[in-house]
């Protein structure tokens, strides 16, 4: 059985962190099938918080996103299957809460976008970005898990 599996980016934000959630986020992750390969609780630096949101570099909201992002501790990992960007986002929910679908974790756990307790890569290539500058490649543990043939075809 050949599988296509891709990595995907997840960062638990510092309100997902003091919200005391992380075990709930992590298990809906895990829940789909996702792998994780690579999971560490840090505080973000302002080195990685410029070069993760370079892309917001200019908007109004742009200092007070680098502000929140490293206020506190956060949850980064990095998890791998088949779709993850894809299956990720809908695990996520829309960026504004209030969009979100019931049964995503911002529709179920956020009310505003500066608080919507967690972060996902948005394509493939951003999530391979966005994972390097928070993970060394030997970071990542390489193996199979149990379940892998009942996940997939």
């Amino acid at each position: 059985m050949v599988i296509n599996l891709e990595r995907e980016f997840i960062m638990i934000k510092p309100d997902g962190v003091q919200r005391g959630i992380v075990g709930q986020v992590i298990q809906r992750i895990e829940n789909v099938g996702f792998k994780i390969i690579g999971l560490k609780m840090i505080t973000v630096t302002m080195q990685q918080a410029e070069e993760h949101y370079a892309i917001h570099k200019g908007k109004p909201f742009y200092n007070g996103l680098l502000e929140y992002i490293t206020c506190g501790p956060v949850v980064a990992m990095v998890v791998e299957g088949k779709d993850a960007v894809k299956i990720t986002r809908k695990i996520v929910g829309a960026t504004n809460p209030a969009e979100a679908e019931p049964g995503s974790i911002r529709g179920d756990y956020a009310l505003e976008i500066g608080r919507n307790i967690i972060h996902a890569g948005d394509s493939p290539e951003n999530a391979i970005v966005e994972y390097k500058i928070y993970f060394d490649e030997e970071e990542f543990t390489n193996y199979s898990k149990i379940d892998e043939k009942w996940l997939y075809e």
